[in-house]
């Protein structure tokens, strides 16, 4: 349910507005292959949480198998990933929230879910992991009840509006085509709904506490990239036979504009509760992440030492009042550039997940390399054809950086990537020389 949760967010419900405009029906396509790979992602992750179960698993594994500097890069670059998707997820609370109250200031929305979601994470795992298991409920089942509701809805013809033609499938091919804007419009929206993905990797950082990661975490990764697929076609499929993808303004959610346009009583406001609710879950499951990956990083000396520290309920109470602490830029960023939030903030989210995934593709090559065929042979979850599945998933993820760099929307975070990462290699060395000198002068004194 976490990797549910963490995946069914801002990207479906928001997003999709975005990608439905750039590729009309032949979004359905690129969610496909962005779903088909992503898969490859999580089972290669899947492979070596099963050999060993940790929380804060990216930044152990890479620091392991590839080298502390990896380590040190893929722990920080994921926990800046999640601050990241945290901004993104508050920038838009308040679209939601206004849909009722449109007094309310966006920030303020913002502030008191950051502060809310922070007192759950603090309590204890048990407390997360209940809220976000309900959570997760809510907008699953919400998915699911709006794909019954809308294929019952193009089934009868049910039609409230005289300004809108008549709901049916037909719709997916009669404005334009399938491929409205050519076979490049459905190449051009595969890096937002990349971004829709971001959240299954939370599968593994899960590991560490589960109670049977060896029987539980291959549950989860085989089903649930199944069951997000099922969620994101179905239902952007049944909103598109309900309305014409060029109806599609995007001012909120498709799946609030869907129903408040066809006028069913209620489910307009029943939809924007059941989105608010998950882009909640988003936040409550990055925060999660961020804590853990933070406290993994101290464990590896890659962070300071108080981020390592546990409360008496096991909680890495430092972590995640650090995390959030930087996360109220976010409810600063939503007061003074709103637009800025959710365009610029969701590509830097982007970029940071592309650094993410093909780092432990690349820490997978690794771990297989240090553990040789024989320790292949004994995986009890290995990457189908392991030799050639991480540098196709390499090769795709390159493609869709490609594309970031034409995308005036997304050029920027193409920038800020590199960027990013050299001034984390910057970082782990200086930390380094640091070390290294703190322990000559240790090594001094004893000799003294």
């Amino acid at each position: 349910m976490i990797a549910l949760g963490g995946a069914i967010g801002t990207g479906l419900f928001y997003g999709s507005a975005d990608t439905i405009g750039v590729a009309g029906p032949s979004v359905l396509l690129a969610y496909l292959v962005v779903g088909a790979v992503i898969f490859l992602i999580i089972r290669a992750l899947g492979e070596m949480s099963v050999d060993e179960p940790v929380s804060g698993a990216f930044s152990h594994f890479a620091h392991r198998n590839w080298s502390a500097r990896a380590g040190f890069v893929s722990g920080w670059n994921y926990w800046f990933n999640y601050i990241a998707v945290a901004m993104v997820e508050l920038s838009v609370v308040g679209t939601f929230v206004n849909y009722w109250l449109p007094a309310v200031p966006l920030w303020v929305s913002a502030a008191v879910v950051l502060v809310l979601i922070t007192g759950v994470n603090l309590v204890g795992v048990r407390a997360f992991g209940e809220f976000e298991f309900w959570f997760a409920i809510v907008k699953v089942g919400a998915v699911i009840a709006m794909i019954v509701l809308g294929v019952v809805v193009v089934a009868f013809g049910i039609n409230n509006s005289a300004d809108l033609p008549d709901p049916t499938f037909a719709h997916l091919v009669d404005d334009g085509g399938f491929f409205p804007h050519g076979l490049g419009g459905t190449i051009a929206s595969l890096a937002v709904v990349a971004f829709s993905f971001g959240g299954t990797e939370l599968v593994a950082v899960t590991a560490g506490e589960a109670a049977d990661p060896r029987r539980t975490i291959p549950k989860a990764v085989n089903q649930v990239i199944l069951r997000i697929l099922i969620f994101y076609i179905g239902a952007l499929a049944v909103i598109m036979a309900v309305m014409p993808w060029s109806l599609i303004d995007g001012g909120t959610s498709p799946f609030v504009q869907i129903f408040d346009r066809i006028g069913i009583p209620g489910a307009a406001h029943i939809l924007n509760l059941v989105v608010l609710t998950a882009v909640v879950s988003v936040y409550n499951s990055g925060l999660y992440s961020n804590g853990r990956m933070l406290y993994s990083l101290a464990q590896q000396g890659s962070a300071p030492a108080f981020l390592g520290r546990l409360s008496r309920r096991g909680t890495p109470v430092a972590g995640v009042l650090a995390s959030s602490a930087v996360t109220v830029l976010a409810v600063v960023v939503v007061f003074l550039w709103p637009d800025f939030a959710f365009q610029y903030l969701l590509s830097i989210a982007l970029i940071a997940a592309i650094i993410n995934w093909g780092m432990i593709m690349i820490t997978q090559l690794k771990f297989r390399r240090r553990i040789g065929a024989d320790g292949a042979a004994r995986l009890a979850f290995p990457l189908p054809r392991a030799k050639v599945t991480p540098w196709i998933v390499l090769v795709f993820l390159a493609g869709v950086v490609v594309l970031m760099a034409f995308s005036p929307q997304y050029r920027t975070a193409v920038i800020v990537g590199p960027v990013w990462v050299g001034i984390l290699l910057v970082a782990y060395e200086v930390r380094a020389r640091r070390a290294r000198r703190a322990d000559g002068q240790g090594a001094d004194s004893r000799t003294a």
